[in-house]
């Protein structure tokens, strides 16, 4: 009898992933088939081709009809979102990290009151949605009224999200209304100093993605996709992060080198005492994700390069030169493969820099005009997930040498790992996992627990 499932769908720019999962039963969250196509986008192309086509694989291999069809997308450049804030180190930081976490790329923050320069900065960079906070709850609402003002008459004509003083929400709201704007209303991302509440903006810009963004992509020419799609991948991705840490394994910390960005994710548990004592104008965010878009394999690979020198990961002459000839040739040819020992080795090299270096920018201490925030601390990890091809295709020895930094580097600032489980998501089943945890959790949990693969010791 063939078992109840659900087609999980990952449509990147490059590649559609999808997977069949089990969710009922004795075999809920069992693997029936999983496929990779690449995605149709582009003059006179429709995403759905190559959609259809991976999903018309995994039915398939697993037979029969599924119960549904769920799909995450990062197509067309995922979600590019723009922060306008009150004070940069305040309100437009904790922006800045929500977005993040929401799965978006933070191509633009402004702070203070909207000026015409500034108008024309945040049109430049082409947002989907734009995140629109300031205030604590009860405190300042002028810039605020201000920014929601200018925007709503001259601002980019985009979806707009309000999570700022909910004092002003209400005429905030009305403003975008009365100038026939698209505008979703949430709690404060920082309704007192030193509290951040990231979920409720999370929640509104992902369903201002799936409702009013995704269909203007230009990925095809009806609704269904808009209709399939449930949020933007990263999203997704940490929403499994977040179901496994909560699973009762234990803090969780996901790198993802691809070839145009690298992502962090994570999920702590902050050590109490240690939280008390950092009672910082933007908490630190326990549970959230970091893109860094200079480093990469291919796209921005001369990015690691230049990382690399300034972390003085690498040193001047000689040794940069090398590695910035290596990342030029990956770089002017995006689907170069390596064919050789050596290539991979260099391959390699390259993978473990971008992977240092977004560690390092993703858990040490920050310096603000207001203080010092601190870092995450990393020590309490106890499973640590490589994703992206890097990892999915080498051996295991060299694939311990460059997940080495995670467990080694201490230049960073923050404790490390001591002890953790080394895994690699071999089938992008991280996402298929996020796209199932609302409603099929523990499907999402088993999924993740049998299809990771660990390490040998």
């Amino acid at each position: 009898m063939t078992s109840a499932y659900v087609v999980c769908v990952d449509t990147g720019s490059t590649f559609t992933k999808a997977a069949a999962v089990a969710v009922s039963g004795d075999s809920a969250g069992r693997l029936l088939g999983t496929a990779a196509v690449p995605t149709t986008v582009g003059a006179g192309r429709d995403v759905l081709t190559g959609l259809d086509d991976a999903v018309a694989r995994v039915v398939a291999q697993a037979g029969g009809a599924p119960l549904d069809v769920r799909v995450c997308s990062s197509a067309g450049g995922g979600l590019r979102l723009a922060v306008v804030g009150y004070e940069r180190v305040v309100t437009a930081e904790a922006g800045s990290r929500v977005g993040l976490s929401a799965g978006a790329k933070v191509v633009h923050v402004s702070s203070g009151r909207l000026d015409r320069d500034g108008l024309a900065a945040l049109k430049d960079a082409r947002p989907d949605v734009v995140l629109l906070v300031g205030g604590t709850d009860g405190g300042d609402s002028d810039v605020l009224r201000h920014n929601a003002s200018r925007l709503a008459s001259s601002g980019s004509r985009v979806p707009y999200v309000v999570a700022g003083n909910t004092d002003a929400r209400a005429d905030v709201v009305e403003e975008f209304v009365r100038r026939k704007r698209t505008v979703v209303a949430c709690a404060n991302v920082l309704p007192r100093i030193g509290v951040l509440d990231p979920h409720p903006a999370r929640a509104a810009i992902r369903d201002v993605f799936v409702h009013h963004v995704i269909g203007g992509k230009g990925l095809t020419s009806g609704p269904r996709f808009a209709r399939l799609v449930r949020g933007a991948t990263p999203d997704l991705v940490l929403a499994g992060v977040e179901l496994l840490a909560d699973s009762g394994v234990g803090d969780v910390l996901l790198v993802d080198v691809g070839g145009a960005t690298t992502d962090v994710y994570s999920a702590l548990t902050p050590d109490a005492e240690e939280a008390s004592l950092h009672r910082e104008v933007v908490e630190v965010m326990w549970r959230g994700r970091t893109v860094e878009g200079d480093l990469g394999m291919r796209w921005s690979a001369t990015g690691v390069a230049d990382a690399a020198l300034a972390e003085r990961l690498v040193e001047s002459g000689q040794e940069h030169d090398r590695v910035a000839g290596l990342a030029r040739v990956r770089h002017d040819d995006p689907s170069w493969l390596p064919g050789s020992e050596s290539e991979r080795d260099d391959d390699a090299c390259i993978a473990q820099l971008a992977l240092t270096v977004a560690l390092r920018r993703h858990a040490r201490p920050t310096e603000t005009v207001e203080g010092r925030t601190p870092g995450r601390d990393l020590s309490h990890v106890a499973l640590v997930i490589a994703s992206g091809g890097v990892f999915r295709h080498a051996e295991p020895e060299r694939l311990r040498a460059m997940l080495a930094p995670v467990l080694t580097d201490h230049a960073g600032g923050w404790r490390v790992p001591s002890s953790p489980r080394l895994t690699v998501d071999e089938r992008y089943v991280t996402a298929a996992a996020g796209l199932l945890a609302e409603d099929h959790p523990e499907a999402a949990k088993a999924l993740l627990r049998d299809a990771l693969v660990p390490l040998p010791d």
